[in-house]
This record gives C-alpha cells, sequence and structure tokens, in this order.
C-alpha cells in the first residue's frame, strides 16, 4: 500500500547532502551519497510540486568542536570534515535550497540534538517526515530514529539514501522498519 501523505503535515527532510560526502573531492566522499542527488532532486521537484516543506540538515563542525571532548569525538572517528564555513559544509549544487525551505544547522549525527528542529516541526503542525539523505547508517538513521522516539512519523525513502556500503543502507533500513519507522520507494510515495 502506498503511504498517502498530508502536504500540510509532511516535511522532507534532506540529511547532509553536502560537498563533503557527495562530491568525489570531499574527505567523506562515498559514491552512495553521489548516486542519492538525482533521486533526491526528483522526489524534492514532486514534494514543492505539492506544496510539501522541505528542509534540509547541514553537518557542521567548528574546527575546536571536539578539543575538550571527554569521549565523544567525530574527528578521531573519520578525521576533520564538513568544517564550519567550508566549501565541504555547503549542501551540493544540484540540490539547491529554495526561499520557502528551511535549513538546520547540526554538530553531531542526530538533527534533533541540541537544535530547533522539534520545536520548528511543532509549530508548523508537521507530524510526517520523509527522510532522504546520506549516510543510511549514521546521520539517516540517527534523526529518523530520534524523529520516531519524538512521535514523529519517519518514512525512510529507500531509494535517496547514501551510503559507503550497501550492507550499511541495508541494515539501517531493516532496523529503523523494525524499531520506528517505515521504508518506501519514491514511487511509492504520494503527497
Amino acid at each position: 500500500m502506498s503511504p498517502t501523505l498530508e502536504p500540510a503535515q509532511t516535511a522532507v527532510v534532506v540529511v547532509d547532502m553536502q560537498n563533503g560526502f557527495c562530491h568525489p573531492d570531499g574527505s567523506l566522499y562515498a559514491p552512495g551519497s553521489e548516486a542519492a542527488i538525482d533521486p533526491i532532486a526528483d522526489l524534492l521537484e514532486r514534494a514543492r510540486e505539492a506544496g510539501v516543506q522541505v528542509l534540509y540538515t547541514r553537518d557542521v563542525h567548528p574546527p575546536e568542536q571536539f578539543a575538550d571532548a571527554h569521549y565523544y569525538d567525530e574527528f578521531e572517528q573519520w578525521g576533520e570534515h564538513v568544517l564550519e564555513g567550508s566549501w565541504e559544509a555547503e549542501i551540493v549544487a544540484e540540490l539547491p535550497v529554495e526561499d520557502e525551505d528551511h535549513v538546520i544547522e547540526k554538530h553531531t549525527y542526530d538533527a534533533f540534538y541540541q537544535t530547533e528542529l522539534e520545536g520548528w516541526l511543532n509549530a508548523r503542525g508537521i507530524r510526517d517526515l520523509v527522510f532522504c539523505g546520506t549516510l543510511a547508517n549514521v546521520c539517516v538513521l540517527h534523526t529518523a530514529g530520534s524523529a520516531g522516539l519524538r512521535d514523529f512519523r519517519p518514512l525512510l525513502v529507500e531509494d535517496c539514501i547514501g551510503h559507503i556500503e550497501e550492507d550499511h543502507r541495508e541494515y539501517a533500513l531493516d532496523h529503523a522498519e523494525w524499531l520506528f519507522g517505515e521504508v518506501v520507494s519514491s514511487d511509492d510515495l504520494e503527497f
């Protein structure tokens, strides 16, 4: 059954489609992330035509963010990436941010953590969140899971989600569907 979504209560959340992850010159480039660009562009076109809100997340790190870290240090895990003010931190040119779109800057995997995202969605009566972007088993999974725990309805669009390894994407989608959300294809979505 194809999920039918009410445009006024729905947002498409484009997770971290940034140069650092999606462009071949990016420090954390993954071909699976670049491959998600065109399907996401098609999804956004359909969503905007239906009047659905589009929201982008941008993973951005001040250079000193983890200098005093006790345990959590993304630079230790991944190396320095998407530094504040850098070309890597910018959203890819193929997915331009429109005037009516909203951008959430985040400093960790979960776009709800210490951001205005939850309040922004609640203030607009948005309940259903259509997730696309990258990486499947990192920022997409953590943000969609956090949405589910906050009683939003997370729908993960399987053909619009980037990954490093195909197994990572499959794991993330299986995990999401089992615990907190729904997995759909872009062809099955109706706005």
